[in-house]
Protein backbone atom coordinates (compact mmCIF):
# COMPACT_ATOMS: atom_id res chain seq x y z
CA UNK A 1 0.00 0.00 0.00
CA UNK A 2 1.31 3.16 -0.85
CA UNK A 3 1.60 5.83 2.13
CA UNK A 4 2.53 9.95 1.76
CA UNK A 5 2.81 12.07 4.48
CA UNK A 6 4.13 16.15 4.06
CA UNK A 7 5.74 17.72 6.93
CA UNK A 8 6.41 21.45 6.74
CA UNK A 9 8.51 23.56 9.37
CA UNK A 10 10.94 26.50 10.21
CA UNK A 11 14.36 27.05 8.94
CA UNK A 12 15.36 26.76 12.38
CA UNK A 13 18.73 23.95 13.25
CA UNK A 14 16.53 22.66 16.19
CA UNK A 15 14.37 21.24 13.36
CA UNK A 16 17.04 18.95 11.90
CA UNK A 17 16.49 16.70 14.78
CA UNK A 18 12.68 16.65 14.81
CA UNK A 19 12.96 16.22 11.20
CA UNK A 20 15.32 13.26 11.74
CA UNK A 21 13.24 11.61 14.10
CA UNK A 22 9.76 12.28 12.35
CA UNK A 23 11.17 10.69 8.96
CA UNK A 24 12.39 7.86 10.84
CA UNK A 25 9.20 7.08 12.31
CA UNK A 26 7.65 7.40 8.94
CA UNK A 27 10.56 5.18 7.10
CA UNK A 28 9.50 2.83 10.34
CA UNK A 29 6.50 1.27 8.52
CA UNK A 30 9.02 -0.71 6.07
CA UNK A 31 10.84 -3.34 7.02
CA UNK A 32 14.11 -1.16 7.41
CA UNK A 33 16.88 -2.23 9.91
CA UNK A 34 17.84 -0.28 12.41
CA UNK A 35 21.19 0.32 10.61
CA UNK A 36 18.74 1.24 7.64
CA UNK A 37 16.77 3.50 9.92
CA UNK A 38 19.89 5.42 11.42
CA UNK A 39 21.48 6.02 7.61
CA UNK A 40 18.00 7.78 6.56
CA UNK A 41 18.02 9.93 9.57
CA UNK A 42 21.75 11.07 8.70
CA UNK A 43 20.53 11.34 5.38
CA UNK A 44 17.25 13.77 6.50
CA UNK A 45 19.83 15.85 9.23
CA UNK A 46 22.44 16.43 6.17
CA UNK A 47 19.34 17.70 3.54
CA UNK A 48 17.64 19.83 6.52
CA UNK A 49 21.00 21.26 7.79
CA UNK A 50 22.15 22.34 3.92
CA UNK A 51 18.56 23.84 3.63
CA UNK A 52 19.44 25.82 7.26
CA UNK A 53 22.59 26.63 6.69
CA UNK A 54 23.57 27.39 3.19
CA UNK A 55 19.75 27.52 1.49
CA UNK A 56 19.08 29.92 4.23
CA UNK A 57 21.91 31.43 5.73
CA UNK A 58 20.99 30.48 9.13
CA UNK A 59 17.88 32.80 8.84
CA UNK A 60 14.79 31.62 10.93
CA UNK A 61 11.73 32.54 8.70
CA UNK A 62 12.34 30.41 5.81
CA UNK A 63 10.25 27.27 5.10
CA UNK A 64 11.31 23.88 4.79
CA UNK A 65 9.18 20.88 3.11
CA UNK A 66 9.91 17.26 3.49
CA UNK A 67 7.39 15.22 1.46
CA UNK A 68 7.79 11.38 2.68
CA UNK A 69 6.34 8.39 0.17
CA UNK A 70 5.87 4.87 0.04
CA UNK A 71 5.66 2.60 -2.90
CA UNK A 72 6.19 -0.82 -2.92
CA UNK A 73 8.82 -1.27 -0.54
CA UNK A 74 10.85 2.37 -1.11
CA UNK A 75 11.03 5.15 1.16
CA UNK A 76 11.41 8.71 -1.19
CA UNK A 77 12.11 11.76 0.71
CA UNK A 78 12.49 15.22 -1.10
CA UNK A 79 13.30 17.72 0.66
CA UNK A 80 12.58 20.84 -0.38
CA UNK A 81 13.77 24.71 0.32
CA UNK A 82 12.61 27.93 -1.18
CA UNK A 83 15.94 29.70 0.11
CA UNK A 84 18.87 30.84 -2.49
CA UNK A 85 19.96 27.76 -4.38
CA UNK A 86 22.99 25.74 -5.97
CA UNK A 87 24.62 27.38 -8.62
CA UNK A 88 26.63 24.71 -9.40
CA UNK A 89 25.01 21.72 -8.31
CA UNK A 90 28.04 19.30 -9.89
CA UNK A 91 29.98 21.27 -8.10
CA UNK A 92 28.35 20.51 -5.09
CA UNK A 93 28.47 16.95 -5.13
CA UNK A 94 31.94 16.89 -5.11
CA UNK A 95 33.55 15.31 -1.55
CA UNK A 96 34.91 18.41 0.45
CA UNK A 97 33.01 21.30 -1.45
CA UNK A 98 31.17 23.70 0.42
CA UNK A 99 30.39 27.26 0.44
CA UNK A 100 31.12 27.71 4.16
CA UNK A 101 34.82 27.71 5.05
CA UNK A 102 33.94 26.06 8.73
CA UNK A 103 32.39 23.59 6.93
CA UNK A 104 33.61 20.17 5.63
CA UNK A 105 31.66 19.33 2.80
CA UNK A 106 30.65 16.00 3.19
CA UNK A 107 26.49 16.14 3.56
CA UNK A 108 25.86 15.31 0.39
CA UNK A 109 28.58 12.17 0.32
CA UNK A 110 26.93 11.01 3.62
CA UNK A 111 23.42 11.39 1.50
CA UNK A 112 24.74 9.93 -1.94
CA UNK A 113 25.97 6.77 0.77
CA UNK A 114 23.79 6.05 2.92
CA UNK A 115 20.72 6.28 0.40
CA UNK A 116 19.94 4.39 -2.43
CA UNK A 117 19.93 6.92 -5.06
CA UNK A 118 20.19 10.93 -4.91
CA UNK A 119 19.22 13.14 -7.00
CA UNK A 120 19.03 17.32 -6.88
CA UNK A 121 17.53 20.25 -8.71
CA UNK A 122 18.22 23.69 -7.87
CA UNK A 123 17.42 26.85 -9.07
CA UNK A 124 19.40 30.26 -7.62
CA UNK A 125 17.30 32.14 -5.94
CA UNK A 126 14.45 29.82 -6.19
CA UNK A 127 15.58 26.98 -3.74
CA UNK A 128 16.70 23.19 -3.57
CA UNK A 129 15.02 19.78 -3.97
CA UNK A 130 16.76 17.16 -2.77
CA UNK A 131 15.09 13.87 -3.50
CA UNK A 132 16.61 10.24 -1.90
CA UNK A 133 15.39 6.93 -2.02
CA UNK A 134 15.98 3.88 -0.16
CA UNK A 135 14.46 0.48 -0.49
CA UNK A 136 13.93 -2.55 1.63
CA UNK A 137 16.95 -5.07 1.10
CA UNK A 138 15.08 -8.31 -0.35
CA UNK A 139 17.74 -10.46 0.73
CA UNK A 140 17.04 -9.40 4.66
CA UNK A 141 19.44 -9.88 7.41
CA UNK A 142 21.65 -13.13 7.22
CA UNK A 143 20.63 -15.91 9.23
CA UNK A 144 23.92 -17.47 11.82
CA UNK A 145 24.55 -21.08 11.40
CA UNK A 146 26.22 -22.71 14.83
CA UNK A 147 28.43 -25.53 13.97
Amino acid sequence: MDNQAKLEFKSLAANVAFARVTVAAFASQLDFTLNDLEEIKVAVSEAVANAVIHGYDNQPDGIITIIMTIREGTLELKVIDYGRGIANVKKALEPSFSTDPERMGLGFVFMQSFMDNLHVESTPGKGTVVTMNKSVSLSGPKEQVEH
